[in-house]
């Protein structure tokens, strides 16, 4: 797609860990508009949500009038009051809503309308700057310098935001919801637009390597970037859209001519010491081979698969051969023994959902961690039931662990924290448990982000002992929440979702 030399490409991908994919893209070349959008809600409202910015911004900017300022404004309130309309339309569809990142191209500048945690990124004579402010905890401490870019990727709070479009009603010069700016746009840069599948993942160096390699075909940047999102574990979906100015790629010619030139005039001062500098870190590093003149290969830890025809058919097996930094995959099918976690070891699904776990034999839960660090339960289904009774779906003691995508039903309580440590709880479906959907003790705060509590008999969420949970997003229908007298209720509900109206209760119970 071209205007006036512009090139531009985009696409999303589900990536490795999600069925459906909640991020959507638009580009209008002729028009110079460009946009990604990341759902909030999951499964189909996220979704939802997506197309409906889309839509809205789409038919906002084709009437151009007002200034580009004014139009971007206004085509994401339209956007945002569109959502929040459509979930109270319909019920199951509560809490939908989405950041995005748009830009509109006008005479040499850039208008830009950003809410959330996607991005923009100028890249321009070799280096990459990052245009837009991430709404979010982290990537706020990451634009302060807090944080280094590596710490806030590897954030377990990193996906959480303190602004999207859709969950509350906006107009559109509202302060702290849209962060419009305008920048120049020269002819020898180009523009990256993604959500935080890519950012999360990737490096804005990479990034940038990427656009500058595959300078003059946008296209194939894109695919290199999705790619190499999916390569670093493909944890969310996963959008990009690159734009590139007329000079981009000629200019990035140039720069690469010059260095080469450079390099040629050099070579030979350095070639020889380069060579045996890098000879002796081999061998002072253990990768040369003795005798072979070969060099080793770089240790990758390994993905340990479980499965009835794979190396391990048991979880506890796996287990016991990991390392830290090791994956453990389950295939589907249902598994009814003790899952004990493991330090720096991750435990998921292949396909979310489809690996069980059932009451173990001997009693006590399905999934235990205790004094464990930075390990990760993900995509697992947790079922107990009359004939399989369970105590509890998992227990964390003084562990800091992440929860995702999982769902625990049937239990006696669903997920049980005890300790001082505080774990990650997100995008969870707890439900039918018949005491609490989640009890914490002790002096944990964890974070329970986007989680379904659902029909949990005594509460969906109870914390005592001094237990300070920090609650997002979270949807609460048919069961209530506990917290400790003094707790601040008013921003409680005001963060997450009570679909039936149930009282939040203070309480100091032990």
């Amino acid at each position: 797609m071209v205007k006036t030399g512009i090139q531009c490409a985009g696409a999303s991908d589900p990536g490795l860990m999600r069925q459906n994919n909640e991020d959507a893209f638009y580009m209008d070349a002729d028009r110079g508009v460009f946009l990604v959008v990341d759902g909030i809600g999951g499964q189909a409202a996220g979704e939802r949500a997506a197309e409906i910015a889309v839509e809205r911004i789409r038919a906002r900017l084709e009437r151009q009038t007002g200034t580009a300022e004014e139009r971007v404004r206004e085509a994401v309130t339209v956007a945002n009051n569109e959502i929040l309309h459509t979930a109270r339309l319909h019920p199951e569809w509560e809490g939908m809503a989405c950041v995005l990142t748009l830009v509109v191209l006008e005479n040499g500048s850039a208008v830009v309308g950003h809410v959330g945690d996607s991005r923009l990124y100028q890249i321009r004579q070799g280096a990459i700057r990052k245009l837009t402010h991430d709404h979010s905890p982290v990537g706020e401490r990451e634009d302060q310098g807090e944080l280094t870019e590596a710490e806030a990727m590897r954030h377990p709070r990193r996906n959480e935001v303190f602004r999207d479009v859709g969950s509350e009603a906006h107009t559109p010069h509202d302060a702290n919801f849209i962060e419009v700016l305008r920048v120049a746009f020269e002819p020898d840069s180009a523009l990256l637009l993604c959500s935080d599948g890519l950012s999360d993942q990737v490096r804005s160096a990479d990034i940038r390597h990427a656009v500058e390699r595959h300078r003059g075909e946008p296209e194939a940047a894109v695919r290199e970037l999705i790619d190499a999102a999916n390569l670093a574990g493909g944890k969310d979906n996963v959008t990009v859209v690159v734009v590139e100015g007329e000079e981009f790629a000629a200019s990035s010619a140039r720069r690469q001519k010059r260095a080469g030139a450079l390099w040629s005039s050099r070579a030979a001062l350095f070639l020889y010491g380069a060579l045996a500098a890098s000879a002796a870190a081999w061998f002072s590093q253990g990768l040369w081979h003795a005798g072979t003149g070969q060099r080793a290969s770089a240790t990758v830890p390994p993905v340990l698969t479980v499965g009835p025809d794979a190396r391990f058919p048991t979880i506890a097996g796996a287990l016991a051969a990991a390392r830290s930094g090791d994956t453990i995959e389950v295939e589907g099918g249902e598994y009814r023994e003790p899952v004990r976690l493991k330090s720096g070891v991750a435990v998921r699904s292949r396909v979310p959902r489809e690996a069980i776990l059932r009451a173990p034999i001997g009693g006590g839960p399905a999934v235990l961690a205790e004094d464990v660090r930075n390990a990760q339960i993900i995509g697992f289904r947790i079922v107990g039931d009359a004939q399989m009774p369970l105590a509890a779906g998992i227990v964390l003691v003084n562990s800091e662990v992440a929860i995702e995508d999982t769902e625990v039903a049937g239990a006696a309580i669903g997920i049980e924290i005890r300790g001082a440590a505080s774990p990650l709880l997100r995008a969870n479906a707890i439900h039918d448990c018949a005491a609490e959907g989640i009890l914490i003790s002790g002096t944990s705060a964890p974070w329970l982000s986007h989680n379904s509590l659902l029909r949990n008999g005594r509460a969906g969420v109870a914390a005592h002992d001094g237990a300070r949970p920090a609650l997002v997003g979270n949807v609460f229908e048919k069961n209530g929440i506990e917290l400790p007298a003094g707790a601040n209720l008013d921003a409680v509900r005001e963060m997450n979702f009570f679909l039936d109206v149930k009282p939040v209760r203070g309480t100091n119970r032990k």
